[in-house]
């Protein structure tokens, strides 16, 4: 099969472009003076599409240097709402895109954006990528077959990388109801913030450093390096109590916080040894969690 080490004059294909990470990733390819094309349900006029449309999808990929796949149902409590819906986007849309990926002549890089939900209820903290894989929800067994699939098409010729994300947040057009903003948006407008699980920990990170770790990932696969699965979060355990009572402070807010038991289909706690980004790709983040949520409050203040 012919090298898929592609030049940097072919496009990139981003996938899920009108997304919190994909926006600001299809932006800073384009500040980089890289061809991009972009690929969302949400999106307008040629970057309008659905990964589940073969048709559609091989149209937009045709000549692609590169691609990386952030569309998904991306929400846990979305996949067990309506599972049939969360697996024919998250498997069967990249079923669809990797099998169009092969056809191509040379085929595209492929760089998949996995999730913490892979590991479950993980038993030793922090997680190393190593850590055994064992989802609880439907989203994280969609994730968890999807770098199946990833592997399976490195195998069969497709440079690949796959890096796993944990609570990405950063933006105001993030969906509203995600704890990050969801929280911020209710201390702005002194209402209670509902805490379901305070106990519950987890490893948040910002999505400018989570985009520049995928441009990071991107170099080294489009220069044909074959990377493990990694990593793009702080190490940083945080409580739901803990991010409640911070937002609420940074925020200058009145607003209560009410304590509620967890989901049953939430995982209880994660955060990630980020060491192999930081060996493998220089990578580590450098927004912490205080300063990121004083950036999205005042971001929300100003388009109030």
């Amino acid at each position: 099969m012919p090298s898929s080490v592609s030049s940097p004059s072919r496009p990139i294909l981003v996938t899920g472009s009108a997304g919190l990470v994909g926006t600001k990733l299809l932006r800073m390819l384009e500040a980089q003076g890289e061809p991009v094309r972009g690929f969302d349900l949400r999106a307008g006029g040629r970057s309008r599409g659905d990964i589940r449309d073969r048709s559609c999808l091989r149209q937009r990929l045709r000549g692609c240097g590169g691609v990386i796949h952030l569309a998904a149902v991306s929400r846990v409590i979305w996949g067990e709402r309506d599972p049939a819906r969360c697996r024919s986007t998250n498997v069967d849309g990249l079923r669809n895109l990797i099998e169009i990926a092969l056809e191509e002549d040379p085929p595209p890089w492929l760089i998949f954006a996995s999730s913490r939900e892979v590991y479950g209820q993980p038993k030793i903290l922090p997680v190393t990528e190593d850590a055994p894989l064992c989802p609880v929800n439907v989203y994280g067994r969609t994730k968890l077959a999807g770098e199946a699939m990833v592997d399976a098409a490195r195998r069969a010729g497709l440079r690949t990388a796959i890096v796993r994300l944990s609570n990405v947040y950063g933006s105001t057009t993030d969906h509203a109801d995600r704890v990050v903003p969801a929280f911020a948006r209710a201390a702005l407008a002194a209402q209670p913030l509902r805490v379901e699980g305070p106990d519950s920990t987890f490893d948040f990170t910002h999505v400018d450093d989570v985009v520049r770790g995928m441009l990071l990932v991107m170099e080294q696969v489009r220069q044909g390096g074959l990377l493990p699965p990694i990593h793009l979060v702080t190490g940083v355990p945080t409580t739901l109590a803990e991010l409640a009572a911070m937002t609420v402070e940074i925020g200058a807010s009145s607003s209560r916080i009410d304590l509620c038991a967890p989901r049953d289909f939430d995982v209880a706690r994660f955060h990630g040894d980020p060491a192999r980004a930081r060996t493998l790709l220089g990578w580590e983040a450098r927004i912490p969690l205080r300063h990121g949520i004083a950036r999205l409050i005042e971001d929300l203040r100003r388009v109030a």
